[in-house]
């Protein structure tokens, strides 16, 4: 049994985490802002018994009183959603990276055996591409003109197409977003300083999570949570671009579980995995299975023919590095799992904010 701080840790993924920590007899004290805008109303109790204290990450003080006897540290606690960090740059830059900042100073006086820190697939970019001939491409950036002229795939620098691979852990990053540069240095601080103080760190960057609690009303919460939102009020999911781009779909319950296991795995020690699915699902697609399983199938969706600032065209999971050093295979599918998904929607009172969501982003030309 491991002491683990989990900052965080009633957010979507953070409840997960405690409770996969919790039924493998961890003792787990749970810090969280309990933002509006991610919780509502709500003040649930954490699960399986697990402590809570409401409060900022980046109270010093706050932190030095909760540390000492800890010996790890999971740290979700961070602003997310691409869009919305493009114009609350203060907000996120604060939230995330200040206050990794501030959680590292308590750990030098106060140190632990292990973080855990919550990365993203975000800080990639675009994700691993090929040419025409199988060679791999350094970096890829779509062209301001293609995308004006809605060509939205990437091409290579003589205009020829290229294929979209699985994306490793040794891809370059490529930083599109404000929310994408504060993930990766939360990634790289939290590196740098175990490296400094002699302790253990990993790192995990996720995809994009799907399940059972998410913030249904946050429309940058994740594009499953916004078409069950859509849907649920009887509305058509809205897509930017062509809706053929491609993500990765993993499991809350899976992310969960790669999070108990860079904890406990000595050889994670020092590590960067990627967490997904390994599978490519279009945008589209996506909506689609939702729909038809939400019993709407008439909800076709709205395709924008547009582009938001921030966004990339393709970038899915490889995930043999967690494979091989975690021990980590996926177990919820997403064709598999959004019966369950749709059951605990339902049972949810869910707000549609994703309009308000583009005229924020349309009001600031960040919608093109």
């Amino acid at each position: 049994m491991a002491r683990i701080l989990i900052t965080g840790g009633q957010g979507f993924i953070g409840r997960h985490v405690t409770e996969e920590l919790v039924d493998h007899g961890h003792d787990v004290l749970v810090l969280d802002a309990m933002i509006e805008q991610v919780h509502g109303a709500e003040r649930p109790l954490p699960p399986g018994g697990a402590r809570l204290v409401e409060g900022d990450v980046r109270d010093a003080e706050l932190l030095r009183s909760l540390l000492p006897g800890m010996d790890g540290v999971i740290h979700l606690a961070a602003e997310v959603g691409v869009g919305q960090s493009m114009y609350e740059i203060v907000r996120y830059v604060g939230a995330n990276d200040l206050g990794t900042a501030v959680l590292l100073e308590a750990l030098i006086d106060h140190p632990v055996r292990r973080v855990v820190v919550a990365s993203s697939m975000s800080v990639y970019g675009e994700g691993r591409y090929a040419r025409p001939d199988g060679s791999l491409v350094a970096e890829v950036r779509r062209r301001p003109a293609d995308i004006r002229a809605g060509r939205w795939d990437p091409v290579d620098a003589g205009g020829a197409p290229l294929t979209a691979l699985p994306t490793d852990e040794g891809k370059q990053p490529d930083l599109a977003s404000i929310y994408a540069l504060t993930k990766y240095v939360q990634e790289r601080a939290v590196m740098i300083h175990a490296e400094a103080y002699g302790t253990e760190a990993v790192a995990l960057r996720l995809f994009n999570v799907f399940g059972a609690g998410q913030a249904l009303s946050n429309p940058y919460t994740g594009v499953l949570a916004n078409f069950a939102s859509r849907l649920a009020n009887g509305q058509r999911p809205t897509i930017f671009e062509d809706g053929r781009q491609k993500r990765d779909f993993v499991h809350v319950r899976d992310v969960a579980r790669a999070f108990r296991l860079a904890f406990e795995k000595p050889e994670a020690a020092g590590e960067v995995l990627n967490i997904g699915s390994g599978h490519a699902y279009s945008v589209t697609e996506v909506a689609t299975l939702l729909a038809e399983e939400m019993g709407v199938p008439e909800l076709t969706p709205e395709i924008l023919g547009k582009f938001r600032a921030g966004d990339i065209r393709n970038c899915f999971a490889d995930i043999g590095r967690a494979r091989k050093l975690l021990g980590f295979e996926p177990r919820h599918r997403l064709e598999d799992s959004l019966g369950p998904f749709v059951d605990w929607v339902r049972g949810t009172v869910a707000e549609d904010r994703g309009a308000d969501m583009r005229r924020h982003l349309e009001a600031r030309g960040l919608v093109t």
